[in-house]
């Protein structure tokens, strides 16, 4: 079959999210499948050639890429009126000219990071199950909600007293809103199904 079918024009359009300082680009191409939060430019510097182009714009605080949109972060000074047409610009020829979004083995490095920060934490049996349906209802009824919104949310840690530790990235993280929704929604569910939780507390990522 002969390759001549042209590539659809990238459509990219933007979503408020309930952080007043993020904004996200939406687009009609799968960017990364998956989550990339980069807080930090030396981060994006190793692993994304798309948010080191971003960081290098002087607007941008943080830059977090999922599925087919990218959620950006400015920084206080400055307002939307005035970058958000550049940054919808960039975004979209960056994609269109088939730049490289997120290097390979991002997530690999990320998920040993993880299992590092994870193996401190010594659970027994029974917490290793508590743990587990935390986790399962995490990723069932929260993580979509607040995707979104532009965020993403991770299960950290459980600890002997109820207390379940999460990390919120993209626009989650810093956003005042978010904290209503941790203790109203997240908390309230999570004590419903799983009896041993106690309180949600959160860390940013």
């Amino acid at each position: 079959m002969e390759n001549t079918a042209t590539k659809s024009p990238v459509m990219l359009y933007t979503e408020q999210t309930p952080n007043p300082e993020s904004l996200k680009f939406v687009t009609n191409r799968m960017l990364f499948k998956g989550t990339a939060d980069f807080r930090e430019e030396d981060l994006a510097k190793e692993w994304s050639p798309l948010g080191t182009a971003l960081f290098e714009l002087p607007y941008v605080k943080g830059v977090y890429i999922c599925n087919n949109f990218v959620s950006v972060t400015k920084e206080f000074n400055y307002s939307w009126e005035d970058i958000m047409l550049k940054l919808k610009d960039f975004i979209k020829k960056y994609v269109e000219n088939g730049g490289e979004i997120v290097a390979e083995g991002f997530e690999a490095a990320m998920a040993k990071l993880e299992e590092e920060r994870g193996a401190s934490y010594e659970y027994s049996e029974d917490e290793t199950v508590i743990v587990q349906k935390i986790k399962d209802l995490i990723d069932t009824y929260v993580k979509p909600a607040v995707e979104m919104d532009g965020g993403n949310i991770e299960f950290k840690s459980f600890d002997s007293d109820g207390i379940v530790t999460v990390i919120l990235q993209g626009a989650c993280s810093g956003c005042p809103s978010s904290t209503v929704t941790l203790k109203s929604g997240i908390e309230g569910m999570l004590k419903r199904m799983v009896p041993e939780v106690k309180e949600v507390v959160s860390e940013m990522g």
